[in-house]
């Protein structure tokens, strides 16, 4: 490793001012020699399929917090035909007296108020289209949307949902005849405060969902404070404005019930503006830990004790604040296996003139900021992102990046337009120890546009073997992007059935086993990004790898099986207890 590396880990580092030469050390970082020139990597096929819904803010001049935040978006299966469906979060007007049509930018004609499920109509041909289904399924809220958090939380096979919004959030049980009910009292899982990403995980190994809800700041229209840019014109505030607020954990009764439990576990020893969370087991001790993004303050890393406890080590595990000793505006946030070494490595989103920040876990929870390691830092300077995932675009084997971006404060050079928060989103490949490369420039026109991107789902939404993504705009349209990029890649897409751990297996480890070569883990999951829920099948890219010797699965609470017959480019649903023990590491 050369000495000008070692400075740009942030070990040797002094100063902010060592970061435009960091990421310039070994290379560009930016679109150079990219090997996916004049292809559109991904197209926007919203309109194409029907997938036709602005979002609608409210925004009237007066800088309302909640404004500028959200909305995510989140893929389910509800209707279990094999295929995703999409549900959209809807905003709202926030000052009762004044009118829709005062807001900056006025409300859509069509799909509002209130969020919209639509039915995903894919035909046998790989054709899709989209369906607003919204009053059938009874899922037509009205309050002002944020987020959205799946997983089948009464273990009966079918997905049920958890809306996150600045007012009351909902639970909707998913009936199993293609409608939902409203169970948020008789579960117990609503919460008064401003309620931003949630994700569903089995924290006490039980074998049921559990519930954990990230909660931003105490704000009220009434009590809205006047704030301003760099400028002194007004603006929208930041999170110190206002208090923060603590998160919550409900434990699932598996009776239909929840029970709060943050007090008991913990979790009310410490928080901040939380923005994005991400449940992944970070030391390999069976038990799924829980990090919380956290808006200008430190972040949380609470490690799952047993017992029903969590200890927030984020500070002594490198992970609270950066390289530089800053806590910095943490909004979304992704766990993954990027480097391919067995352990859950943690990448998130911040303000334009701060970096995004990569974590590398040594396979214990200890991290270490790598951001200009791996040339992270300079590219992301000029955006505010929120969404994000780990995902592998091209089905290379590599875990790449994607970001989406836009302001919350004024930019400059959209001054005097209605709604002047408009950035590019970003396509970033791994390239190994090279780094990563944002590849955004030569994707084609769906990530040349430059929109206010809040939320992120990944999935594969056509089921041709590839990761699409849903990204959500505030004040704007949704947009589809189809992945175009594969190629011919190799894949495979893995659901998991669970019997004694939960029923989608969230929180497994999944491992694929080839001739001599490490086994490749992911993790079934459908938290992370921000304000979103992503696919539950755990997609592995192959690219011309066909030498598959199996298929293990380290199941939630418990219990190792291996899968020996498996075929490549397609789809396997494996159910617990069908397998052979496994007796391997993990």
């Amino acid at each position: 490793m050369t000495l000008s590396t070692l400075r740009c880990t942030g070990l040797l580092a002094a100063a902010m001012i060592t970061l435009s030469a960091c990421d310039t050390a070994d290379g560009p970082a930016t679109e150079a020699g990219d090997r996916s020139a004049d292809r559109e990597l991904f197209r926007d096929a919203g309109g194409e399929t029907g997938l036709a819904f602005r979002h609608f803010n409210g925004a009237s001049g007066s800088f309302y917090q909640p404004e500028v935040f959200g909305p995510g978006v989140a893929l389910l299966d509800y209707d279990n035909d094999g295929d995703l469906d999409i549900y959209l979060l809807q905003g709202s007007r926030l000052d009762p007296d004044t009118p829709a049509d005062a807001a900056l930018v006025p409300p859509p004609t069509e799909h509002w108020p209130g969020d919209r499920l639509f039915r995903n109509d894919l035909d046998a041909e790989g054709r899709l289209a989209f369906t607003d289904v919204t009053d059938q399924a009874g899922l037509g809220h009205t309050g002002y949307g944020q987020g959205a958090a799946t997983g089948d939380y009464d273990n009966d096979g079918d997905v049920d949902l958890y809306v996150t919004n600045f007012g009351p959030n909902v639970l909707y049980r998913n009936n199993g005849d293609g409608s939902f009910t409203d169970v948020t009292r008789q579960a117990g899982v609503d919460d008064h405060h401003w309620s931003t990403s949630a994700a569903f995980t089995d924290y006490d190994l039980d074998g049921d969902l559990d519930l954990f809800v990230a909660n931003y700041v105490r704000f009220t229209v009434t009590g809205n404070k006047r704030c301003a840019g760099s400028d002194g014109q007004p603006d929208y505030c930041g999170p110190e404005a206002y208090d923060a607020v603590p998160d919550r954990l409900f434990r699932n009764d598996g009776n239909g019930s929840f029970t709060d439990a943050s007090g008991a576990a913990g979790l009310d020893t410490a928080f901040g503006p939380g923005l994005g969370v991400t449940c992944a087991d970070f030391n390999n001790d069976g038990r799924p830990d829980i990090y919380v993004a956290n808006d200008g303050t430190e972040n949380q890393l609470w490690m799952n004790r047993a017992g029903g406890h969590f200890e927030n080590t984020a500070l002594m595990s490198g992970t609270a604040i950066n390289a530089y000793g800053k806590a910095e505006a943490s909004m979304g946030v992704t766990a993954g296996d990027f480097d391919n070494d067995g352990d859950e490595d943690l990448f998130m989103t911040h303000l334009d003139r701060e970096t995004n920040t990569l974590y590398l876990n040594d396979g214990s929870a200890h991290f270490l900021d790598v951001t200009d390691r791996y040339r992270l830092g300079r590219v992301s300077l000029p955006y505010t992102g929120f969404g994000s995932e780990w995902f592998d675009y091209d089905n290379d084997g590599d875990l790449d990046l994607f970001v989406a971006n836009g302001a919350v404060k004024i930019e400059e050079d959209q001054r005097g337009e209605p709604y002047p928060y408009r950035e590019k989103n970003q396509l970033i490949r791994n390239d190994g120890e090279q780094g990563f490369t944002d590849i955004s420039a030569v994707a084609g026109p769906a990530l040349a546009l430059q929109e206010v991107s809040r939320g992120g789902a990944f999935g594969d939404i056509d089921n041709d073997g590839d990761i699409d993504i849903v990204v959500a705009n505030n004040n704007g349209p949704v947009r589809l992007l189809r992945n175009e990029a594969a190629g011919p890649g190799h894949w495979l897409s893995i659901k998991l059935q669970g019997s004694r751990s939960n029923r989608d297996g969230l929180g497994s480890r999944v491992g694929l086993l080839r001739e001599g070569r490490a086994v490749l883990w992911r993790r079934a999951h459908t938290d992370g990004s921000y304000g979103s829920a992503n696919d539950p099948r755990v997609h592995f890219g192959l690219g011309s790898d066909t030498g598959v010797l199996g298929v293990v699965v380290a199941w939630a609470g418990g219990g190792n099986e291996i899968w020996r017959d498996i075929s490549i480019d397609s789809l396997r649903v494996l159910q617990q207890g069908s397998g052979e023990p496994w007796q391997g590491s993990h």
